[in-house]
């Protein structure tokens, strides 16, 4: 995976994974219109995105397209999730996580079923 991406560029990133290739030109207008983002700002949160390998841009057009999967990004947060917050240790977080009283029950069930499929492979 690439560095690390900050919520701005993750930003950049879901309008990738959504809706495939974009212009530099279309992503801002949409991000203008969705959170308020000025063109220039955009312009710089794209070039960090490919400064870090998550963007690939191709010309004509300045289009851009996303270099990394939603899952590959989603997998490298939640390991440095569990390293920062939990010591490294994956039980704690799913500890943390049922201990807050605040997954449901078919959450629960969803996640037994997971543990479970993963335990038979």
């Amino acid at each position: 995976m690439t560095e690390k991406l900050f919520s701005s560029e993750i930003r950049i990133m879901e309008l990738l994974w959504k809706n495939g290739k974009m212009s530099a030109k279309e992503l801002a207008a949409a991000l203008a219109e969705s959170i308020g983002w000025s063109k220039t700002t955009t312009y710089t949160v794209i070039k960090k995105c490919i400064e870090k390998g998550a963007v690939i841009r191709t010309e004509p057009g300045f289009v851009c397209e996303a270099a990394v999967t939603r899952s590959e990004v989603c997998e490298s947060e939640t390991f440095e999730l569990i390293d920062r917050l939990f010591g490294g240790s994956p039980d704690l977080l799913v500890s943390a996580l049922v201990g807050s009283g605040k997954i449901s029950s078919e959450e629960l069930k969803k996640l037994r079923e997971t543990i479970k499929n993963l335990e038979e492979e």
